[in-house]
């Protein structure tokens, strides 16, 4: 969505220098040469999700740059935590392979608590994550995106992301429009070329036992706080 702002130009792919290892070896050339050429005025962008999770990035870009500005989407911890294991269960799936149920995955049978060894229960504990980044970089450097309102709203979500990167206003109403098929906004560049976002976006998500939910979003619930209150974004997650 961001490329579509004339100053920013995108790395094509997940590069995963920092959360990689054999990757990282490679150096900071290899990293360098993935990036797309920009012009001096024009910000360039790359995405890879693992980055906020794995211990070791926040030093590594530390230590490439210690003024860079980060981008965070994050979505309501339960349904993050169900997208993930959606995801994980599509791929089973293709390989004609049996999955356990997600309830089976997210509660720990032995104490019938939230199974935090499960990564998708892990990863939505947001502040757990963000505090060892904290560690080398100011709250400042961070944008905390809402991704649930960037599906339904997204021209207000990367109006605010705009003014973090402090660039001029260009993505208006024009370049989003809603594709009923699809559930989603798509993404118009110009008269010629438009873009939808890519077919393993919005999966149906298989139905959940609502208390299992609902002990989820019990256990989620006092990260969420301290969440927002180190970021100064609140969301009205349940």
């Amino acid at each position: 969505m961001l490329n579509l702002h004339p100053a920013v130009v995108k790395a094509s792919q997940e590069i995963h220098f920092f959360d990689n290892d054999e990757n990282y070896a490679k150096g900071i050339e290899w990293y360098r040469k993935k990036m797309p050429f920009s012009y001096p005025h024009q910000i360039t962008i790359e995405k890879s999700p693992a980055y906020f999770i794995t211990e070791e990035v926040p030093e590594r870009i530390y230590k490439m740059n210690s003024s860079i500005k980060l981008l965070i989407i994050v979505r309501e911890p339960t349904t993050r935590a169900i997208s993930d294991y959606t995801q994980v269960l599509e791929g089973k799936e293709r390989k004609n392979k049996t999955y356990y149920k997600f309830e089976k995955l997210a509660i720990d049978p032995n104490t019938c608590e939230v199974n935090t060894k499960y990564k998708a229960v892990r990863t939505s504990i947001y502040t757990k994550h963000l505090e060892r980044w904290l560690k080398y970089f100011p709250i400042e450097q961070f944008h905390i995106v809402d991704g649930d309102r960037l599906i339904t709203e997204p021209l207000p979500e990367l109006q605010l992301v705009e003014k973090f990167l402090n660039l001029p206003p260009r993505i208006s109403q024009y370049n989003l429009y809603f594709n009923a098929t699809r559930g989603f906004y798509c993404l118009r560049f110009n008269i010629v070329f438009n873009k939808c976002l890519a077919g393993s976006k919005g999966r149906i998500h298989p139905e959940v036992d609502s208390s299992v939910i609902t002990k989820l979003r019990k256990f989620f619930h006092p990260f969420n706080q301290k969440f927002y209150q180190i970021t100064g974004r609140t969301f009205n997650w349940p």
